[in-house]
Order: structure tokens, then sequence, then C-alpha cells
């Protein structure tokens, strides 16, 4: 296979419309031909469906102490957005790259892909692993599986880097995310007598007014002892979304809603949900005094660790030599970083791009920091070289 550029990859990443809600598996694919075309295996890890898949490779010597590339392929959807151009084409303009996912986060992904060639005739003396996900923007849901087959197939890497657009500044640091389904079921009444039904409209209510208590509490703490790197600097509980009840002069009997938590490093997702579980069962205990079908169900949705700053950690400096950045830089989103933090890596966030233009309508990276983050690898491979 003759070598791409990163611009040319992109455009055929950018081509295959991977939301989350669909299958993955063309572009998964794609780059699995991609890689077999340079002579580079490659295995897919599924998920329970079968209809998409993360893929990891290895690319040098098969040894320890190799550095992951990290990214997700699927990308968040374009419904009710105004975009000016088509959204599945790459488009040039002013500088920059314009389509859904060139930003976030297929342009790191792409840059990584047109160095394979450089990969494979350096006297790397330790390797490149490469790691694509699914279903990072629906909760990190695809990393862990993903990991778990690095893990067992491949030699133990040592440090991770994520793609994540930080315009190749150096993050030490993101909050985790923990997300809970949360379902009520009361009792119809007509509402001129209430006091015979239970109504999952107010009882919801109830649940999002003690996150609005604990919102209050930790504003309170973080103003004695703040985590100064992260805006907000401290951890926040939110409800972004009810649903419930039939009408308005019907006690509702159901009414569904979502609660998420993101927690600043060192603080626990686990402490929080179980906190509001708690609270949950205390109020359902009083609810069925009145109605005994009454009940709070929680479902975790997702649950991604934070990822911590480390002491001296490998990652860390191996991006800090190559971009030369020394800043001090966090994150209150959540990204897969943590998750390899979690399970042994070194883990650093560092990919081309601004986060401030992932999701959005005209989504767009700029050529420049496509170039930047080529340099990256190309500079991580003569690193691995040494």
């Amino acid at each position: 296979m003759e070598p791409q550029s990163a611009r040319a990859i992109l455009e055929r990443l950018v081509a295959f419309p991977t939301v989350s809600s669909s299958s993955n598996l063309d572009i998964a694919e794609w780059i699995q031909a991609y890689l077999a075309g340079f002579g580079v295996e490659s295995s897919l890890e599924f998920d329970e469906t079968g209809g998409k898949a993360g893929l990891c490779a290895l690319i040098g010597p098969r040894m320890a102490g190799g550095v992951v590339l990290s990214g997700h392929t699927d990308v968040v959807p374009v419904d009710g957005q105004e975009w000016r151009t088509d959204p599945w084409q790459v488009v040039e303009r002013d500088g920059c790259l314009y389509g859904r996912g060139t930003c976030d986060m297929k342009g790191f992904i792409a840059a990584v892909l047109s160095e394979v060639p450089s990969m494979l005739v350096a006297p790397m003396a330790r390797p490149v692993q490469l790691a694509f996900s699914r279903d990072e923007e629906i909760g990190c849901l695809g990393a862990p599986g993903l990991i778990a087959r690095m893990r067992r197939s491949l030699p133990p890497a040592s440090a991770a880097i994520i793609g994540e657009p930080t315009m190749m500044r150096v993050a030490s640091a993101h909050k985790g995310t923990l997300a809970l389904k949360v379902r009520v079921r009361g009792r119809e009444a007509h509402s001129s007598m209430m006091h015979k039904g239970v109504s999952a409209v107010m009882v919801a209510a109830r649940l999002v007014e003690w996150a609005n208590r604990m919102n209050a509490e930790i504003r309170r703490a973080a103003a004695a002892a703040p985590a100064a790197e992260f805006d907000p600097p401290h951890t926040t509980l939110h409800v972004g979304r009810i649903r419930g009840g039939t009408a308005q002069n019907i006690t509702a009997k159901e009414c569904r809603f979502e609660l998420e938590v993101r927690c600043v490093p060192g603080d626990s997702t686990a402490r929080w949900a179980d906190r509001f579980r708690s609270y949950a069962r205390r109020v359902e205990a009083g609810i069925r005094k009145r109605a005994p079908e009454a009940a709070i169900k929680i479902e975790t949705w997702f649950d991604v660790p934070p990822l911590a700053p480390e002491q001296d950690g490998l990652a860390e400096s191996i991006a800090r030599r190559l971009t030369g950045d020394n800043g001090t830089h966090a994150m209150s989103y959540g990204t897969e970083a943590g998750q390899f933090q979690e399970r042994g890596y070194s883990a650093i966030v560092c990919g081309p791009g601004d986060i401030r233009e992932a999701h959005k309508p005209n989504e767009h990276i700029s050529i420049a920091q496509l170039a930047e983050a080529g340099a990256f690898v190309r500079g991580l491979v003569a690193e691995l070289c040494g």
C-alpha cells in the first residue's frame, strides 16, 4: 500500500458516519485493512451485539515498555445542527478542515495512521500500540473491553497518550463522570385527591433538589480548598433531562431522569452514588407508606474514573519533551485516560484541535494542528528508537 497523508486519511475517516447510535464496523474494518496493507496485524474487540468494535495493534518489537496511542472512532450526532457544509465530507476553508469528527477525534487517528509507514522502518527499541475504541461519546463504554484485550494479547505498555483535542497541550488531569438513570414509580389519582396517590414527578423533584443541596454544600467546601486547575474547581451534580406524567390533573405514575456527577480527582464517584442511593432509599420508604407499589429504581449508566496527576509520570514526561509544554492543564470533561490509568498505565491527554469546536455544528481542526500532531507522532517514534 502507498503511504497516505493525514489529510487524505481524515477525509476517508470522516466519510464514515460513526454516530454512537449506529455501527462503527465500517471504519474499524477500513482501519484494519489499511494496517494490513502495510503488513500490520490488528484485532477487533466487539461489543455484545457484534455490531460495534474497537481495534488494537502493535507496531515494532513485541516487547514490554511501549507507548499506546489511543483515540475513539465514534462521533456525536449532527441532527438539528445547522451545518454550512456536508458534515460527512471534509471541506477546507481558511486554513481549517471542516467535518464531523475532524477535531473530536478522527484528526488524531488520521495523524497516527499516516505515520505507520515511518514506524515500520524506524529501528524502534520499544513498540507503539494503537487503541481505537468504540462508544466513547456515550460514556467511554468501549475502552475497558479494548484495554482488557490489549492486556491479554499484547506485551504490557508503560504509557498511554490519549489524543483528545487539547491544542497539543499536555493535560495531566480530568474529572471523572458518573451517570445514573433514575426511575420513580408512583400511584395515579385525580389531582383533587392527590393524597390518595403518589406523584412520581414530585418525588423526582425531591431527588433533583437533593442534587441542588449537594452542589451548595460542595461549593462551600471548595471555597476553602478548591481544585484550582479545574473550571469549576470542584465536583458538580447535574440533571439535564426529566420526563414524567400524563396530564396536569393526574398524579404522575412514572417519572425518569438522569443524574450526572463530575468528580475532581481525589473525590469518588462511588461515594456520590452511595450518598444518592441512601437518600433515595429514605424517600422510597416514605412513599411506600402511602402506596406499597411505589418505588425508586437507580441504574448505573456509566462510571468513568478521573485522571489524576502523576508524580513523575512517564506519559507526562514523554509528552512534555515532545511538545515543549510545561504548563498545568486540567479538563472538566472526561476521557478514556482515566480508564487506562486505573488499569495500570501512566496516562496523559494530548491531541490536536480545540475542544471548544467539538460537538458543535461546523466542527473543524486547523491544518496546522493536524501537522503538529504528525510531528508529535514522529517525535515519539524517534524517542522509542533511543
